[in-house]
């Protein structure tokens, strides 16, 4: 459902961005735009260079110069994928910076003597030279309808061309920068979503953006919004209509353990006020062009804040979340054949499991194979304790170069000083639960009084705070 409500919204979002652009370029702009090919070649390319070189330009005022900027908005939109990674490389290398004007103006500041007019002068050139001319295009988008969220759309495109590109990871880098300063966190709104009080347009955008547990039905998103529950989200002013980033919410007695239980239509709506523990059991990024710009910190703050207000009687702020990477790495372990991976009773118990499941072997691989080829049986083939201990080890020991955490999502919580609290035993039943983590999932605890402190020790000596309940399973 999801996949169609989003072609949806993005269709009809597309063609009104389109129909606004090219009124605001006028006649003469819009044929300019027109006569690009959706492919871009090299004699349309060298058009387009104009137009970009005639966004620059100052003459005409400001009316003028914001029809140009929707004109090349217009263009970039009329474009298909290989037109449009064309216009940014034509972006990127036609509008860096003049690499012999920084030269020369670094040279300049060498041999400035110190805290006088000409070193401030000479300073203030090199300041000007770094500064890419791509960046004032960009910023011209600013003052269009929709023309922040054209950016973020822009740098969404952007980001995997980037890998693979110095020079458009240059302009992504630029870009970035750009919408970091634009997206700052005292910017944007905190607003609650509702059944009732929210406009379905956003209600089509939290199925669409939604990327942890896929809303299957308006059903399930209105259980999602039912009294005992909240969903809140970020917005920026630029932006009103299109969530940044949310985090939905269940309000229980006691630390939750099963995705499918809370998600359960069926189960009997609890009094919030007689709730005990907050469970954040997804938070998604809704825009791809904001990667890399944090906001999810600051979000669980602030609603753990607001939740804390709201209902006095609440003890507990956890999560329920998935842990995406454990399964691709013991995949690769069980691949590479680490000597030493399970403990003697561990073996012993596998082949006990493995009993009358075909082709399994009495193994941990074979087990996980019949799982992924849906072998009848083979989930509660699976033992418990080996699989928990190596998923301990997993999010306990496991690091990237860095010294941080190598699941994604640990390092996110750890980042913003949970704790690690539980793991819980088939706690994602789904097949995508399946296949991430063998259907593990784990509780990070937010103890408000502490989340300063567990910040700090992750951040600086890469320590990973854990319950004695976690740690112990390292044991076996």
């Amino acid at each position: 459902m999801s996949e169609q409500v989003n072609l949806g919204f993005l269709d009809r979002a597309l063609r009104n961005l389109r129909s606004a652009w090219q009124g605001i370029a006028g006649v003469k702009y819009d044929a300019a735009a027109a006569s690009l090919r959706p492919d871009l070649p090299d004699e349309d390319a060298a058009r387009l260079r104009e137009q970009m070189r005639a966004c620059l330009e100052t003459r005409g005022g400001e009316v003028s110069a914001r029809a140009r900027a929707a004109a090349l908005g217009h263009a970039y939109l009329a474009l298909d994928a290989v037109g449009r990674e064309r216009f940014l490389k034509v972006l990127a290398e036609d509008f860096d910076v003049d690499h012999e004007a920084v030269d020369t103006a670094a040279e300049a500041l060498r041999q400035a003597d110190g805290a006088t007019v000409a070193r401030q002068e000479a300073e203030k050139n090199l300041r000007a030279a770094l500064w890419a001319p791509r960046v004032k295009l960009l910023t011209q988008f600013n003052s269009l309808p929709e023309g922040v969220k054209f950016l973020v759309d822009m740098r969404a495109e952007l980001i995997p061309m980037a890998r693979r590109d110095p020079l458009l990871k240059a302009l992504e880098s630029d870009l970035k920068f750009r919408l970091t300063m634009w997206f700052d966190v005292d910017f944007l709104e905190l607003k609650r979503i509702t059944w009732d009080g929210t406009p379905a347009e956003v209600l089509e955008k939290l199925i669409a953006y939604e990327a942890v547990h896929a809303i299957t039905s308006w059903d399930d998103l209105k259980n999602r919004l039912a009294s005992d529950r909240r969903c809140f989200a970020y917005f920026h002013p630029r932006m009103p209509d299109e969530p940044l980033i949310f985090v939905e919410v269940a309000l229980v007695d006691g630390m939750a353990d099963s995705i499918q239980d809370l998600l359960d239509e069926k189960a009997p709506v609890l009094d919030p006020a007689s709730a005990d523990t907050a469970i954040f059991y997804s938070i998604s990024n809704a825009q791809k062009g904001l990667a890399g710009i944090s906001f999810g910190g600051f979000l669980i703050k602030r609603v753990a804040d607001s939740l804390a207000g709201e209902f006095p009687g609440l003890k507990n702020f956890a999560t329920l979340s998935p842990i995406p990477g454990f399964r691709t790495w013991l995949d690769g372990v069980l691949k590479n054949g680490e000597a030493g991976l399970l403990l003697p009773s561990e073996h012993k118990t596998l082949k006990s499991a493995a009993g009358g499941l075909g082709g399994a072997k009495g193994t941990l691989k074979g087990l996980l194979e019949g799982v992924d080829q849906g072998a009848k049986g083979a989930i509660g083939k699976i033992p418990c304790g080996p699989l928990m201990r190596l998923c301990a080890r997993y999010l306990l020991q496991e690091k990237r170069e860095d010294g941080a955490a190598l699941d994604p999502v640990a390092h996110f919580h750890l980042s913003n000083g949970a704790r690690m609290e539980r793991l819980n035993w088939r706690g994602d039943r789904s097949p995508k639960g399946m296949a991430q983590s063998a259907g593990i999932m784990i509780n990070y605890l937010y103890k408000l009084d502490d989340i300063g402190e567990n910040h700090e020790a992750y951040t600086s000596e890469g320590e990973i705070v854990a319950s004695s309940a976690v740690r112990g399973l390292l044991k076996g």
